[in-house]
């Protein structure tokens, strides 16, 4: 499984599934945002590398993956995932993850956490992308953003209503008055859910109906 280096991070390229979107409009909308977030984050990794720091999280790094877990989640951004485990995970991990997911109730990291790597590492939402760590690597079972504030990245929030601004019409917030609107008063986050709130364990199922 490829994971994101530094270098990815510094020059991000949009997903692109080419017949899945023409499939699933949905679909464009979420990469166009995430490439935002993207864009987003290597700006922001840039303003701290001109400030002499430099980021900690690379491949293997998973402590956030295992302490935090009230991760939020969006609409659409649960239909990507569910449609990438779905269509697009392929063998071995496949099917570690249809095991994981049938026995959820004894996981206690992030669902999608398998061998210390995320298993959905192109579709992790949002909030996944945007945290990151600066100078120093977590310890295990550390939650930097608790224990030293100061070294997690702050992203830039013009990134951030500009993905939103690219999602919103998908909600039925179409109008540029009223998505203005919406991001200033934060419309989106009263519908997010809590990663570890989902059901994933329907997940499986539907991995069996795809393959058949």
């Amino acid at each position: 499984m490829s994971e994101i280096t530094e270098s990815d991070y510094r020059k991000p390229k949009r997903l692109t599934f080419t017949d899945d979107e023409k499939r699933l409009p949905w679909l464009t909308t979420l990469l166009d945002a995430f490439s935002i977030i993207d864009k987003g984050v290597s700006a922001a990794i840039e303003r701290e590398h001109k400030q002499g720091r430099e980021l900690a999280c690379a491949k293997g790094c998973s402590s956030c993956c295992t302490t935090h877990q009230d991760i939020p989640v969006y609409p659409l951004e649960l239909m990507g995932m569910s449609w990438y485990v779905i269509e697009k995970l392929q063998s071995p991990l496949r099917e570690q993850l249809k095991a994981q997911l049938s026995n959820i109730d004894n996981i206690h990291t992030c669902p999608f956490l398998l061998e210390g790597s995320c298993s959905i590492h192109p579709m992790r939402p949002a909030a996944c992308r945007q945290f990151n760590v600066l100078d120093k690597p977590c310890s295990d079972g550390e939650d930097a953003y608790h224990t030293r504030k100061q070294d997690v990245m702050i992203p830039i929030q013009h990134y951030i209503d500009n993905a939103f601004d690219t999602m919103l019409p998908f909600y039925g917030i179409k109008k540029k008055g009223e998505r203005k609107k919406a991001i200033k008063q934060g419309t989106l986050h009263s519908i997010a859910k809590a990663m570890r709130e989902c059901n994933w364990q329907t997940l499986p199922e539907k991995m069996d109906k795809f393959d058949k």
